[in-house]
């Protein structure tokens, strides 16, 4: 690789980090069910430790996402977690709200007919918002199951404006260097409307939020064939992406390991932003995050393949001579300008990765460096003792 490419690649690289979900990291499923790994991590302390592995091992996950419901049980003190966090050499990220998960949520959280339950959900959002302020996290990740799934079942308009008012409540709590990330879904667990069902709606209501409110694209919360890259640069030139939920899907919202479908796709998301980068004169600020829930593959090996794949592809990326581009676009030259991108993703990236991994000391193949450390077996060990002390239930049924 010549120098010049192999500084390009490298340079991406530094400004590269992926946020890890704890969630991806514990014993999830499908909605079918879900089989147990015995490495799963049980607690927040696991995640955690975790989390910090994949970060040691690849020198760019030094955040976790976390979930309110499931990683701060009532009482529990934020500032312990962020003691505990920093001990795994990583620290919190995004803070996740849950509004979709009580059994008061039936018929909406936001969105909801009945008051007292909207103002339920906008007290879960005010504390999320609380612990992300005492953590010194910079983003509240909000996704709502928020949807009809019958026609005339509810005013779609009153839906739209409840959820508008309630947005705009939950912005005033949040802290100058906060910013609330709204992520859209076509479907599910609504299947007739979704209240926030795509990056259009997502767009409006973002504005109508108010200016520390920015769209997250989820990879994998498409239809099929739809062109996510275009919705990229499309949010990139209105100043409206404030982040990624990397992951693949083949059908719906699939949460594969990102790329393991369609690479090229993601290698197209990425040039739009080094195009975007290139034109501006600046780097874009956007969280990129992972959001996967793995039922065969193990969790930490799932999280670093994503991990490894998209620096790969980021770096592929990088590669485009924006310069090239734009003579081969002047001219109308549609198979130069395809080829300049063809010949970035199909070129060989492992030598500005392992000078890239040289530098700071990191394996150079960070997925065969945990294989053999042990570290699965001895998680594994650990954590299959404390399940059977804590006498935990492991049922994979649906119902």
């Amino acid at each position: 690789m010549k120098a010049k490419l192999l500084a390009q690649a490298c340079a991406a690289l530094d400004q590269f980090r992926i946020e890890v979900p704890s969630w991806g990291l514990a014993d999830t499923g499908t909605r079918f069910g879900k089989f147990y790994q015995d490495a799963a991590a049980i607690d927040l302390d696991d995640k955690l430790a975790d989390a910090g592995e994949v970060n040691r091992l690849t020198g760019c996950c030094p955040t976790v996402a976390v979930h309110v419901l499931w990683d701060f049980p009532s009482g529990s003190d934020p500032r312990a977690v962020a003691r505990l966090a920093r001990r795994h050499g990583i620290r919190i990220g995004s803070i996740n709200p849950n509004l979709f998960q009580d059994q008061e949520y039936k018929w909406g959280s936001l969105t909801n007919r009945d008051p007292a339950i909207r103002r339920r959900a906008l007290d879960h959002l005010r504390a999320s918002v609380e612990i992300g302020k005492a953590l010194g996290s910079d983003s509240v990740s909000l996704w709502l199951g928020d949807g009809i799934s019958y026609p005339g079942q509810a005013n779609l308009r009153e839906r739209k404006h409840a959820l508008t008012r309630c947005l705009q409540t939950c912005h005033r709590w949040l802290s100058r260097r906060q910013t609330l990330l709204l992520e859209y879904k076509p479907f599910e667990p609504a299947f007739y409307a979704t209240d926030l069902a795509d990056w259009g709606m997502a767009y409006v209501l973002a504005k109508k939020t108010g200016a520390r409110a920015k769209v997250l694209v989820d990879t994998g919360h498409h239809y099929q064939g739809q062109n996510i890259e275009q919705i990229v640069a499309f949010l990139l030139d209105e100043e409206m992406l404030g982040g990624f939920h990397f992951n693949d899907r083949r059908y719906a919202d699939d949460d594969l390991t990102f790329g393991s479908l369609d690479p090229y796709q993601a290698f197209r998301i990425f040039h739009e932003i080094h195009s975007f980068a290139a034109d501006r004169g600046r780097t874009p600020s956007i969280a990129y995050m992972i959001d996967q829930s793995h039922n065969e593959k193990p969790k930490v090996e799932a999280t670093l393949q994503t991990v490894l794949i998209a620096q790969a592809l980021f770096a592929k990326a990088a590669l485009v001579d924006h310069a090239e581009l734009r003579r081969q676009q002047a001219r109308e030259d549609v198979i130069g300008a395809e080829m300049l991108l063809q010949e970035a993703f199909f070129g060989d990236i492992r030598p500005a990765l392992a000078t890239w991994r040289r530098r700071r000391g990191l394996p150079l193949d960070p997925l065969a460096s945990y294989r053999k450390s042990g570290y699965a077996d001895r998680a594994a060990a650990d954590r299959r003792r404390r399940r059977r002390q804590l006498n935990l239930p492991l049922s994979g049924a649906y119902a």
